[in-house]
């Protein structure tokens, strides 16, 4: 095994095929049952809300065929079967589902197979096929808490897959495909029932991540019944079903300020334009309760680009607190308007 120490969760496990998911080798005619513990790990790592993926030797019309027939296709969410390298194809399922290489692991019963993809991609834990039972037990799979949407992560970004496909098939431009996605965000106070995803959303997001900060459950409950904080959480649904919640602000009323301390978004709706449909509703609801919107902002290796995002919504830089960028939106000159392609629907705070 390889591992980076301090290593986020692992949201995604990448299988070699052959000799790992199932006994034999299909392209020389065998017809290979699984193996009875790799079941047992496909099915007990997607309750936790683990993806699955494919990274595998051999012909991708062929080996998608053996996993239909064995009732398996459906536990995993991209597949990536030929004959280049097994870096480059886990590198391709990263970005695929537009997760970071350092949330993936892969297993393969083939020490040289193992090799390559420690030595290309050094983020990635790599475990042989011999530990599949194993995996379970291991701490990178185990996620702090196992939510109802966890448990049905497999299912979302399914339907990720069927928008990338119905997107490389439209003719009309970009911003026409986002106008026909129908798509609906809902922004809402965090519930008792929202606490444990909203927790687990600070430990998962780092790229659409303002500053870094996590809350576990207690303090979530505590913001959420301080009349000094809201704590707000974002869904997202389209015509292909709903993204489940892709977002989370933590914001503090502090005089007339109303100070964004943690922003984030889920990076599967990156490419929606979410983000600054968030921001900017944010912003008007600070502006219309009579606050001046101020956000904080720790700049990190990975969340360079939602800085961006925020100067496009209204902040400006205007100091720094110890290690925060302090952001701040001027009331007399209130921001353009939101990108006009996701309907917002607002519940009372």
């Amino acid at each position: 095994m390889t591992a980076t120490a301090g290593a986020p969760t692992v949201k995604c496990l990448v299988w070699d095929l052959d000799d790992t998911l199932w006994d034999g080798v299909v392209l020389e005619g065998d017809d290979p049952a699984p193996f009875p513990p790799a079941l047992d790990t496909l099915a007990e790592l997607d309750r936790r809300g683990i993806l699955h993926a494919v990274a595998s030797r051999g012909e991708h019309d062929v080996a998608h065929q053996h996993l239909t027939e064995r009732e398996l296709a459906d536990w995993f969410c991209a597949m990536e079967v030929g004959w280049g390298t097994k870096s480059a194809a886990v590198r391709r399922i990263a970005e695929a589902l537009n997760i970071g290489l350092d949330t993936i692991a892969f297993v393969d019963n083939d020490p040289v197979e193992r090799a390559e993809v420690a030595s290309e991609l050094p983020m990635v834990r790599c475990y042989p096929a011999a530990e599949v039972a194993q995996l379970p037990e291991y701490r990178e799979f185990r996620p702090e808490h196992i939510t109802a949407e966890a448990t049905g992560r497999r299912r979302l970004y399914q339907a990720e897959w069927q928008r990338r496909q119905a997107e490389e098939e439209y003719t009309e431009g970009r911003q026409a495909f986002l106008d026909s996605l129908d798509l609906v965000m809902e922004l809402r106070p965090a519930t008792e029932e929202d606490l444990a995803r909203a927790s687990e959303l600070t430990v998962r997001t780092h790229q659409l991540n303002s500053t870094g900060l996590t809350y576990d459950i207690d303090e979530l409950r505590r913001l959420s019944s301080s009349p000094d904080h809201e704590v707000r959480l974002a869904t997202l649904r389209d015509r292909f079903g709903d993204y489940g919640i892709i977002g989370l602000a933590v914001t503090a009323l502090v005089g007339r300020d109303a100070v964004l301390r943690l922003m984030l978004m889920s990076c599967r709706v990156a490419s929606r334009g979410a983000g600054s449909v968030l921001l900017h509703h944010l912003i008007q609801q600070a502006l219309a309760a009579g606050r001046r919107p101020v956000a904080h902002f720790i700049p990190t290796a990975v969340n360079r680009n939602l800085l961006v995002t925020m100067r496009f919504a209204g902040y400006e830089a205007t100091g720094t607190d110890e290690d925060r960028l302090v952001l701040t939106v001027d009331p007399e000159r209130p921001p353009h308007k939101a990108p006009g392609h996701i309907r917002v629907i607002a519940g009372a705070a």
